[in-house]
């Protein structure tokens, strides 16, 4: 973030008007489902509700092309993850090619063939091509699915999902619903997605859960989680009208779109991407029809709001009326709202005219527009309808920025600040206005663009503090992250003469910025801001957090706590201004995680990713919502977690918005807690050192590698005072490594380390951190009380990771002290929370020790389903049949039910829960 009068003689304070109208301020749709679909999920988990209790399904998901079927087969898959799901899809080109489907379904279970009896195993050989012979029996092959579904559900349910079935081939087809309307029992469920235009005879007669368009407000909620920045209501209202309720196309829309155009209407249509061939006809066409019909839909076209009365106003001014629409009635619906009747032609349209043409409709635009209701918008009509440098329209473009703001955020204020400096016809003006246009495109997540700007500035004359202004600017978007640490060093001395404020400022995002970097470059930068001038009487939020963070890296924890609970509360008050809120919520949220703070760390992380939503600030949305994750992943909301990691990458890969690097370290995060060892042993993280090293110490305390989890903290702890990871968090992890490493000394070294930071902090996260690192060191009854102490702290917390890991860490304590019973307690509870999380790597660490305590593993579904026909008396032979399976196999399971429970005969199993 840049810090002063960036953006000009208004500065920042462009940021303090209200917010945009009708804005959710929610996260977006990562987290929150398929708008909309909320009885179609509903049915789904039913079904799945179904297959687990035994009780198999089929389903034919039907609706139109871009009804959101596949979105749905996602959310079935999704909550299957306890099941064995088979995926295959109707191809096009393969339509014709006989068994080509139902071999892409069967092939990941081709090595249950050898179950099948040795006819129907010859005839799904001959089908897929593994030995010759004459065309297999069609009856056979069904009877052969079935018993290949059956003996899939061994262990667990299993579910095929098979998309796209109109493009099925015939005899894919007819063996799929040969076996969908058998299954009757076992725990099998197989749900088809099917074109509501192509009605497949062969699935006819499975039940059937048609997919209808969106209501309004549902595409509304869609449209909302598909826009990160601020979105304008008409704007909306028009997208939603176009969509006529169709999710991808809405989303594709959504794309269509220029950000300042959905941010409030300011913007010219984008490119087109109607495919070449349609856009070539619609051309042809276009150029075919009268002038008027021409002139009509280009006003149409060139109005982002698709308001009636303003086209009828404006077409009224260029001689236009009803008539005019002519041959264009099939083109363009004009009712509440106006709308092209393919949505991607508006674009084709405004592109198809000349220069002069749209400027004439612009014009006529503006002159419709009330200038007391609207000022903003006739503004932008004005501009686009003005070919050479004003002075008048770019001062109009300048003062309605505000206005503009309070729409559509930082991408309107961008636009409108853009537009102005390129009808500026004064140099030293021009190069004011390209610097504030530059520093608010760089915020609303367009690099590109500001450079652009940037260099048109700096090719003006600047006065000495503008082109500070200007060099901070070309630092922060040129070398993110800690390597603009010098260059922001520089500046900030240079202007010490000119502005204290800005110098403090300057050297307090000198700190952000360094706050990746490793410990001696970290302590020198403090140093350096150490020498800043003093605080004026009464200091502001920048003032305090300076002074507190560079408290917390260069002196001792008690000494800097007070000065960082002050900076805290402060940052906390709801009177901070958004534009401080914006600049320095990664330093407070720094200070709240150093003083184990969790409840203001998470007020602040969703507050942080809140505004920037709000304002369109773009650019800081990888890092704030990078910030998030780690701050979920502490909490074991990981499922959540995934969420953020999914909109950080897409932020990375499609609005130039993110960093891969950034995306790439936010999933080794999510590897760490989930245990999963391959991702996070690579090079090339993204992270530094220290936060490497830290995850890759709880992934190895989560495995039981201790020793691998000893070197990895290690070598954390060294790069010390980096906050988070090497000052805090890497010793919790070095603590309990050491301690089942054998190296009690070093643990306890270690402790006497930790110990001033959590004191100094005195939150039950820290205290209660600190009493499960004391306890691993202790003995007898002061181990459990200190063991029972963390888990009553801990428990007050958000904190559900550590939670689980003091209830593990008991339960280990208390099984190797002989407690078995209080022991399996423990290690359930631990168990359950850290299956509940997805923390996989600590639940299989959990679940080794539970034998030892007691405690078995639980029956599978299919296990289940085993032991209840047995109590209700069948025989092995019987339970074969009603399985589809060989006897064999059902006396194999009952041998791993006797293991599990402990018993001995079929006669035990009555009397076992």
């Amino acid at each position: 973030m840049v810090g002063g009068d960036v953006l000009g003689e208004s500065s920042l304070e462009l940021l303090e008007d209200a917010k945009p109208p009708g804005h959710e301020t929610g996260s977006p749709g990562h987290a929150a489902g398929l708008p909309g679909r909320r009885a179609e999920c509903g049915r789904l988990d039913r079904l799945l509700a179904d297959v687990r209790s035994g009780r198999s399904q089929a389903l034919v998901v039907r609706g139109e092309a871009g009804a959101g079927k596949s979105a749905l087969l996602g959310h079935l898959i999704a909550q299957a993850r306890d099941c064995r799901v088979v995926c295959a899809a109707g191809v096009r080109s393969e339509s014709q090619v006989p068994y080509a489907a139902l071999h892409a379904l069967c092939a990941p279970m081709l090595d249950l063939l050898d179950t099948l009896p040795g006819p129907q195993r010859d005839a799904l050989d001959t089908a897929f091509g593994l030995r010759e012979g004459p065309p297999p029996d069609r009856l056979l092959l069904g009877l052969a699915v079935l018993g290949v579904l059956a003996a899939a559900t061994a262990d667990r349910p299993l579910v095929c999902v098979i998309d796209d079935a109109q493009y099925l081939d015939p005899a894919s087809a007819q063996v799929l619903a040969f076996a969908a309307r058998r299954l009757c029992t076992g725990s099998v469920a197989c749900v088809f997605a099917l074109r509501d235009a192509d009605r497949t005879s062969e699935l006819s007669g499975l039940p059937t859960m048609d997919v209808a368009g969106l209501f309004p407000d549902d595409a509304r909620a869609l449209l909302r989680s598909a826009v990160h920045g601020p979105l304008d209501e008409q704007v909306g209202e028009r997208l939603v009208a176009e969509a006529r309720g169709n999710p991808r196309a809405l989303l594709e829309l959504v794309r269509e779109y220029t950000r300042p155009e959905l941010a409030g209407g300011f913007g010219t249509p984008a490119a087109s991407t109607l495919p070449g061939h349609l856009e070539d006809g619609f051309l042809r066409r276009l150029g075919h029809m009268p002038a008027p019909t021409r002139r009509l839909l280009l006003l149409a076209a060139a109005d982002p709001l698709g308001d009636p009365a303003l086209l009828w106003r404006a077409a009224v001014r260029l001689g236009l009326g009803v008539s005019s629409l002519g041959a264009a009635n099939d083109l363009i619906v004009i009712d509440v709202r106006v709308r092209f009747r393919h949505p991607l032609m508006r674009s084709a349209v405004y592109r198809a005219a000349l220069p002069e043409e749209r400027r004439r409709v612009h014009l006529a635009l503006a002159e419709a527009t009330d200038a007391t209701a609207a000022p903003d918008r006739r503004a932008w009509h004005r501009a686009h309808a003005t070919a050479r440098p004003d002075e008048e329209v770019a001062a109009e473009l300048e003062r309605t920025a505000t206005r503009a703001r309070s729409r559509g955020g930082l991408a309107a204020v961008a636009a409108f600040l853009e537009r102005a400096a390129a009808l500026t016809p004064g140099p030293r003006r021009r190069a004011e206005r390209a610097l504030a246009a530059a520093t608010a495109k760089h915020l609303a997540g367009a690099p590109a663009a500001a450079l652009t700007l940037l260099a048109t500035a700096e090719g003006g004359p600047l006065d000495e503090r503008r082109l500070a202004h200007a060099q901070l600017l070309r630092a922060v978007i040129t070398n993110p992250g800690h390597s603009a640490v010098p260059l922001l060093l520089s500046v900030a001395q240079r202007v010490e003469p000119l502005d204290t404020a800005l110098a403090r400022d300057t050297h307090l995002q000198a700190l952000s910025a360094a706050l990746g970097a490793e410990g001696p470059v970290l302590r020198e930068i403090a140093s350096a801001a150490r020498t800043a001038p003093p605080p004026p009487a009464t200091p502001g939020t920048a003032d305090l957090l300076l002074d507190a963070l560079t408290a917390h890296l260069t002196q001792a924890h008690a000494t800097a706590a007070p000065p960082m609970r002050r900076a805290l509360t402060a940052f906390l008050r709801a009177d901070v201004p958004d534009a401080e809120r914006l600049r320095w919520s990664r330093p407070a949220h720094t200070i709240a995680m150093a003083l184990w703070d969790d409840t203001s760390s998470r007020e602040l992380a969703d507050r942080h990713v809140r505004v920037i939503r709000e304002t369109g600030a773009l650019a800081l949305l990888p890092l704030a919502l990078s910030t998030r994750l780690m701050l979920l992943a502490f909490e074991g909301r990981l499922d959540e977690a995934a969420s953020v990691d999914e909109e950080i990458r897409t932020l990375a890969a499609g609005t130039r918005s993110g960093s891969p690097g950034l995306a790439a370290g936010d999933a080794l995060v999510l590897a760490a807690w989930q245990g999963r060892r391959n991702e996070l042993m690579s090079e090339g993280s993204g992270l530094s050192v220290a936060v490497t090293q830290w995850l890759r110490a709880v992934l190895h305390n989560g495995l039981g590698r201790h020793e691998e989890a000893k070197v990895a903290a290690e070598r954390a702890c060294a790069h010390h005072p980096s906050p988070g990871a090497a000052a805090q968090w890497a010793p919790v992890e070095l603590i309990e490594a050491a301690v089942r490493s054998g190296d009690r000394e070093l643990a306890a070294r270690t402790l006497d380390r930790l110990v001033p930071a959590t004191r100094a902090s005195g939150t039950d996260w820290a205290l209660g951190i600190e009493a499960r690192s004391r306890a691993l060191l202790a003995q007898g009854d002061e181990a459990d009380g200190l063991y029972q102490e963390a888990i009553r702290r801990l428990g007050r917390t958000r904190m559900r990771a550590d939670l689980a890991r003091a209830h593990l860490l008991h339960g280990e304590w208390l099984r190797a002290e002989g407690r078995q019973g209080e022991a399996l307690e423990r290690l359930r509870t631990a168990f359950e929370l850290f299956t509940a999380m997805g923390m996989a790597g600590f639940a299989g660490r959990t679940k080794r020790e539970l034998p030892t305590a007691g405690g078995g593993d639980r029956l599978t579904s299919h296990e289940g389903q085993i032991v209840r026909l047995v109590r209700q008396g069948l025989t092995n032979k019987e339970i074969a049949g009603h399985l589809h399976v060989s006897h064999k196999t059902v006396e194999y399971h009952l041998g791993k039910v006797y293991a599990k429970l402990g018993i001995a005969s079929r006669r035990e199993l009555g009397r076992v829960s």
